[in-house]
């Protein structure tokens, strides 16, 4: 995992799978009203929460799965299985529909403060990102693959935070239509990812029996 091809791989599923950019329309919406040090107070607790969930997955989640009974190469395939999922929801926008309805939900039960629901969970971290860190977590041999691991997923989220606080500007730019072929683009690149973690767990659970 600290091999350059292997971390620009980890850092691109994990960016896909959060996306940023369709991440923007809905932090303006929740924050609507706001000012921009309250904005900025509001992004900082929600990508500080969403670092702790991830780093807990990050070094929890595979003795779950062992304490389960859940092998690695049955949890790649099912998450590859997941993922792509994720991915068709991204392709044909009902990702973004579905993040929409969590986000009016979250402003209506917590309008003073949307930074842990729905921005942290589950508009940041949610089922796909937790199964990916699971999956980057089964392929870590070492400490210093953890410790690469874990710088990965610390840039996505310093790139969620200065998306969140540029947010307006980026929905200006972009608009409708423009963050809506951005989604579709990073979803055919995240099918094709799925696709691969679902191969790897074939190899894998072949070579184990």
């Amino acid at each position: 995992m600290t091999e350059w091809p292997a971390l620009i791989a980890a850092f691109t599923t994990l960016f896909i799978i959060i996306d940023p950019p369709g991440l923007a329309p809905l932090f303006v919406a929740l924050t609507r009203g706001m000012t921009p040090g309250q904005r900025r107070a509001i992004g900082l607790r929600a990508c500080l929460t969403a670092g702790v969930l991830m780093l807990l997955f990050l070094f929890l989640g595979e003795a779950v799965l062992g304490f389960v009974g859940i092998s690695m190469p049955a949890f790649r395939i099912a998450g590859g299985v997941l993922l792509f999922l994720t991915a068709l929801d991204m392709l044909f926008e009902r990702r973004q529909a579905r993040r929409k309805g969590s986000a009016e939900e979250g402003q209506q039960e917590h309008h003073d403060d949307p930074s842990v629901f729905p921005l942290a969970i589950p508009l940041i971290v949610g089922p796909g990102l937790i199964t990916t860190i699971i999956l980057l977590a089964g392929q870590a041999k070492s400490a210093a693959d953890f410790a690469a691991i874990t710088a990965v997923m610390a840039a996505n989220l310093l790139i969620v935070f200065v998306t969140l606080l540029v947010s307006p500007l980026i929905e200006r730019v972009l608009g409708k239509v423009g963050i809506n072929v951005v989604t579709r683009i990073l979803g055919m690149l995240l099918a094709a990812l799925a696709v691969q973690f679902i191969l790897d767990g074939l190899r894998s659970f072949g070579m184990a029996t």
